[in-house]
């Protein structure tokens, strides 16, 4: 079945996700995000986008943006292209990186534009990977105001001071957003499993893992299975497929 036309509404702004394949880890290390940084810097000056907020999670992206001179759909195909090819390279694997198709929404009005970034500073909160915004060094949030930063904070300081908007973005928001999948009914978190994926395996990424020979995998994955991880949990963190995983359940 064909899929449908997005919506593009002229001039505007969007809330992006962009996710693992399989929700799979993105990022495996500080090297990986700060790639992402730069090629995300770089496109913006080939594709003439405005940032408005960014936050980098292992396993997906928050993107407020407006697109200028080139589409959403562009700019997502250079930045994947690019940043693909090089972890691919790093990591000596093949193939897909991203799922094919981001997640967008318009955002239409100044309330909803605040409220998303917000959102977006707040998720890592959300997901336990710190307690505070400022706290996670993959956002925008510590380094909105910063004179080198690639984020266009005009339309904030527009309507307040610095204070305020660092005030408002520590407040914890219930607002519903695009989002991923709710994993708050998982009994541990992916940085959990992905610490016992690498204990078990003695591989430092997915990419790594998915080289393994099919003996000493499985069982790896019969232990993640074990120890808590749910099925999706594990093809997450390990980039092995819905599929084979399922087949380790309750052995």
């Amino acid at each position: 079945m064909p899929r449908s036309a997005r919506k593009v509404y002229e001039n505007g702004v969007y809330h992006v996700m962009l996710r693992g394949i399989n929700q799979q880890r993105i990022f495996e290390d500080a090297e990986d995000y700060a790639q992402f940084l730069r090629t995300l810097k770089e496109y913006q000056g080939v594709c003439e986008y405005r940032l408005y907020a960014w936050c980098l999670m292992p396993n997906h992206v928050h993107l407020l943006m407006k697109p200028e001179k080139e589409p959403l759909s562009m700019i997502f195909r250079r930045l994947g292209a690019s940043f693909v090819y090089w972890y691919n390279g790093k990591y000596g694997r093949s193939g897909h990186l991203f799922q094919d198709r981001y997640k967008s929404e318009p955002v239409v009005n100044e309330k909803y534009f605040f409220t998303v970034i917000r959102y977006i500073h707040q998720n890592p909160v959300k997901a336990g990977l710190c307690e505070n915004p400022s706290d996670y060094p993959y956002s925008s949030f510590a380094r909105y105001f910063d004179a080198d930063s690639m984020i266009d904070s005009e339309p904030v300081l527009n309507v307040m001071d610095r204070a305020a908007f660092w005030q408002i973005n520590l407040i914890p928001t219930q607002e519903p957003c695009m989002d991923v999948p709710d994993t708050s009914r998982k009994r541990l978190t992916d940085e959990q499993v992905n610490a016992m994926m690498r204990k078990l395996s003695g591989c430092d990424s997915a990419a790594e893992f998915q080289t393994l020979p099919p003996d000493k995998r499985d069982r790896a994955l019969k232990s993640l299975l074990k120890k808590g991880a749910s099925i999706r949990q594990a093809s997450r963190v390990t980039g092995i497929s819905v599929g084979i995983v399922r087949k380790f359940y309750g052995r």
